[in-house]
């Protein structure tokens, strides 16, 4: 048995659902396995960028990694965190029919760059629960401060 979108009834005349079937259709083209996207050749974890008085803060999720799957360097004020997520198989598994698929695998790199307050030999990184969290810190200068009325 095949599942399937289930599709709602449309009057002969919806110009919008027009343009919303063919949006749907064009990313569903570009996520076939034909051409290569949804066989991991390529994909990108979602990531935040953050800011306080006292720090930039970049999350990125990442489930499905471990910490020895991940690289992150800081250099000239571009940090740069690349991976692999590799798809589980079982031994003697088949590869099978996906009727849905919709994680990606494969290799991916994301490069940040940062401004020159950050201060690179503060910056910490942790990894929880799939989610990589890194601190970058800014220089002391950077941070401002109150400037007191003088009379």
């Amino acid at each position: 048995m095949a599942i399937t979108k289930y599709a709602a009834p449309r009057s002969p005349f919806a110009p919008w659902a027009d343009m919303d079937f063919m949006s749907s259709r064009l990313s569903r083209m570009f996520d076939d396995p034909v051409f290569g996207l949804a066989n991991g050749a390529r994909w990108n974890p979602a990531v935040s960028v953050s800011e306080t008085n006292e720090e930039l803060l970049l999350t990125a999720e990442l489930a499905g990694l471990d910490e020895e799957d991940l690289s992150i360097e800081f250099e000239n004020d571009v940090l740069t965190i690349a991976g692999e997520k590799v798809q589980e198989h079982e031994e003697g598994d088949d590869e099978g029919n996906y009727h849905v698929q919709e994680r990606y695998f494969g290799s991916f790199k994301r490069s940040f760059t940062f401004p020159r307050t950050v201060d690179p030999n503060g910056i910490t990184a942790t990894f929880d629960q799939g989610i990589l969290t890194v601190k970058l810190p800014k220089v002391a200068e950077a941070k401002g401060r109150r400037i007191p009325l003088s009379r």
